[in-house]
């Protein structure tokens, strides 16, 4: 995966944050979901690089990023503080302005990135999520039982940790087998690489702080956005799967057309995973907005 890629670290806004890096041009920020890392973007990252300088990074808390205590309020690992540790890396690496392709818990992050930095991001193609105070305000049954997950997670402390951290691989078959294409997109090294990563240490609570985060301070952070009136201004296409519960449960464009000013999307023929299960729908539509 990701032949001509350096993967380094780079210490930033306190913690060491893992990326991959090629190609060559303008900048482009690829962020991966949960429960995955940046290996997600390995059947597009080559297509990508031949247009633009693609920095693949693994969110604080996955991967090989640092995995910082939480805490009570869930701060270290608000959306707020991911962005800025996004904004930061590509700052060090030499990128004022980039662009951002981001899917599932990495598009969350690019939505708050594209907020408190917005004279920064230039374009962002968002997949397979609405937003976040929508989906928890829009919470039905059907919802409620194709993303578990959500109210696992965010169950006090140790109890997911340590149900997580005796299984990992069973916990990652049970979150990504249960979409609509099964495991059947993964590869043998993506899976192996996402295995690898779920065990580490702290790879558990760094999960679970994400996702009280996003129960708790992301969603002040998002009301109070709203209550200011300010809202996305960069160009944002949202992508997401027809065979999914975003397409099932929200109408994800018209909630973005809510809180961004110059959005488009449409449901991609696939499911949840969309840069493993359908690459090349998302390289057609992706390229032609981001170029």
């Amino acid at each position: 995966m990701f032949a001509g890629f350096e993967k380094k670290r780079l210490a930033v806004n306190g913690v060491e944050i893992a990326f991959r890096i090629g190609g060559s041009g303008p900048a482009l920020l690829l962020l991966h979901g949960h429960p995955q890392t940046s290996a997600i973007w390995h059947k597009v990252a080559p297509t990508l690089a031949r247009h633009f300088t693609v920095v693949a990074a693994d969110l604080r808390g996955y991967g090989d990023s640092a995995k910082p205590e939480d805490d009570p309020l869930h701060l270290n690992y608000s959306k707020r503080e991911m962005a800025n540790d996004m904004a930061e890396l590509m700052a060090a690496l030499g990128f004022a302005h980039f662009k951002v392709l981001a899917h599932d818990r990495g598009a969350r992050v690019a939505h708050r990135l594209a907020v408190d930095h917005a004279a920064r991001v230039e374009k962002m193609v968002l997949l397979d999520i609405a937003p976040t105070l929508a989906m928890y305000r829009g919470t039905s049954e059907a919802f409620a039982r194709a993303y578990w997950h959500w109210f696992f997670l965010i169950r006090p402390q140790p109890l997911p940790e340590m149900l997580i951290e005796a299984k990992p691989a069973q916990y990652l078959q049970s979150v990504m087998g249960a979409r609509s294409a099964g495991m059947a997109p993964f590869s043998p090294e993506a899976l192996a690489e996402y295995e690898r990563c779920l065990a580490l240490p702290g790879t558990a609570r760094g999960i679970c702080g994400d996702y009280r985060a996003s129960a708790g301070i992301d969603l002040v952070h998002d009301q109070a956005d709203i209550d200011a009136g300010v809202k996305l201004a960069c160009p944002t296409l949202v992508l997401w799967g027809a065979e999914g519960a975003i397409e099932q449960c929200f109408d994800a464009l018209g909630e973005w057309q809510k809180v961004a000013l110059d959005v488009d999307g449409k449901a991609l023929a696939c499911g949840h995973y969309i840069a493993e299960e359908a690459p090349e729908l998302l390289l057609a539509e992706a390229l032609g907005f981001l170029r």
